[in-house]
C-alpha cells in the first residue's frame, strides 16, 4: 500500500494535537494532514481505534536489544535483529552504538551500519561511544581501549562516509581544535565520559560540540565551585543533553532540575543506552568478557557499575510523563522532535506534517504501543 490514510486516532504534529484529522501517507512519505471527512474517496483508509498517532521515536544512543549486543556481533544480521526490536517499542529510527573497542572491530562496525542503512529500516546511522574518554569516568568501559583523540584518528573519521555519525569523546581527551575540525566535517560531537572541568567542557562546546551524553551519568558532577561536566551541559546555551529517563541512571528531582535549566528552548531529549536485555528475556549478557546481569530492571556489572540499561523508548515517554512534570506533548518531542533537531535531520524526521517521512507510532491512553510504520510501512 503505497498511499493511504489513517483516521480514528487524535494527531500530534510535533507541535500541536490536532481532533478529527486524518494522516495521508504516499510513497513513505506525509502528503497532507486533512479532516478525516474531506479523505479523497479513492484513497485507502486505516481506522485507528483512538488513541494518539505521533511521530516515531528516534534513539541517539542503542547499545542493543533483542538479545543482541552491536559490539559483538557487527553485522548487518545483528542490526536488523537490534532495529526489529526497538521498533516494536516506537523506536522508527535508532542510532546503533559502538561503544569503546578496537580500532579493526570499529571499522567493522562502521561497515555494517554503512550496509544497514541501505537495506534495515530504522537504522539512521551509527553513534561511536569511545575509545576517546576519561579513564576516571569509564563507566562500563573497557579502560584498554580508552585513548586520547589524534589527528590521525579526526581524518579517518572525516573520511567516513557514513552519516549521521555522533561521536561521544571526553574534552579533556581532545584538543578544541580537533573538535572544530569533527564538526565542520559533518561529525556530531557529543561530551561524555568525562572529568573535565567546567572550563574545558564549555571550551569544547564552543568549539563546536553539540551534545552531552547521558547527562549526569559519567561526568564531572555540578557543585558549588566547580560546576564540572554536569554544569557545563547546563548552562552552554547550544548543547543539547540526552537523558536516561529510568528512575536508576538519574533520581527523578535531578531530571527535573535539569529540564527546569534548559528550558526556552528545552535541549533535552530521550535515550535508552538500552542493551541486549531490551525487549528479551535473557537475564544475563557479556560486554567485553564481564558479565552483566540484570535485576529488577537495572543492568550491573559484577561489581555494581552500571551497564547501560534495559530502557525502551516507549518506557521511557511514560516515565517523562509519570515523573519528570513535562507535558505530554513535551514528553513527545523529548522522544522524537529533539533528537531529530540535535542531529540536524528536522526536516525528514520528528514531525508529522508534509513533505516529512511517514514514520508514526500509534499509542494507547496509557501510551502503550499499538502500531508503527517506518517509511509508510507497517511494522509487524
Amino acid at each position: 500500500m503505497t498511499r493511504f490514510a489513517l483516521t480514528g486516532a487524535r494527531i500530534f504534529t510535533g507541535d500541536r494535537f490536532l481532533d478529527g484529522q486524518a494522516a495521508l501517507i504516499a510513497a513513505g512519505r506525509i502528503l497532507a494532514v486533512v479532516p478525516e471527512a474531506e479523505v479523497p474517496a479513492e484513497t485507502p483508509v486505516e481506522p485507528l481505534t483512538g488513541g494518539l498517532l505521533a511521530p516515531g521515536f528516534i534513539d541517539v544512543q542503542v547499545n542493543g536489544g533483542g538479545g543482541v549486543l552491536f559490539n559483538d556481533t557487527p553485522e548487518v544480521e545483528a542490526l536488523a535483529r537490534l532495529a526489529q526490536a526497538h521498533a516494536r517499542h516506537g523506536t522508527t529510527a535508532l542510532l546503533p552504538t559502538f561503544i569503546t573497542d578496537d580500532a579493526a572491530r570499529m571499522r567493522r562496525a562502521i561497515d555494517a551500519v554503512k550496509a544497514a542503512q541501505r537495506s534495515v529500516p530504522g537504522v539512521l546511522g551509527i553513534h561511536l561511544e569511545g575509545p576517546f574518554l576519561a579513564p576516571a569516568r569509564k563507566g562500563a568501559h573497557d579502560a584498554n581501549h580508552i585513548r586520547p583523540l589524534t589527528e590521525a584518528d579526526v581524518s579517518a573519521l572525516l573520511e567516513t562516509d557514513l552519516r549521521p555519525l555522533l561521536l561521544t569523546l571526553a574534552p579533556e581527551q581532545v584538543a578544541p581544535a580537533l573538535i572544530a575540525r569533527l564538526a565542520a566535517g559533518g561529525v556530531t560531537v557529543s561530551l561524555g565520559h568525562s572529568d573535565a572541568r567546567y572550563e574545558v567542557a564549555m571550551a569544547a562546546a564552543d568549539a563546536g560540540a553539540r551534545g552531552a551524553t547521558h547527562v549526569f551519568n559519567a561526568m564531572s558532577p555540578l557543585s558549588h565551585r566547580a560546576p564540572g561536566m554536569v554544569g557545563a551541559a547546563l548552562d552552554h546555551g547550544s548543547l543539547w543533553g540526552g537523558i536516561i529517563a529510568d528512575g536508576h541512571h538519574v533520581h527523578p528531582a535531578a531530571l527535573a532540575i535539569a529540564l527546569r535549566a534548559k528550558r526556552g528552548p528545552a535541549r533535552l531529549f530521550l535515550v535508552t543506552d538500552a542493551m541486549p536485555t531490551a525487549g528479551h528475556s535473557d537475564d544475563e549478557f557479556h560486554l567485553n568478557g564481564r558479565k552483566v546481569v540484570r535485576r529488577d530492571g537495572v543492568l550491573t556489572l559484577e561489581d555494581g557499575t552500571l551497564a547501560g540499561s534495559d530502557l525502551t523508548m516507549d518506557a521511557a515517554l511514560r516515565f517523562a510523563v509519570d515523573h519528570l512534570d513535562v507535558s505530554l506533548a513535551e514528553a513527545l518531542r523529548m522522544a522524537s522532535l529533539y533528537p531529530a533537531l540535535f542531529l540536524g535531520l528536522d526536516a525528514d524526521y520528528g514531525r508529522i506534517t508534509p513533505g516529512c517521512r511517514a514514520d508514526l507510532v500509534h499509542l494507547s491512553p496509557a501510551l502503550a504501543v499499538q502500531s508503527v510504520w517506518i517509511n509508510g510501512r507497517p511494522v509487524r
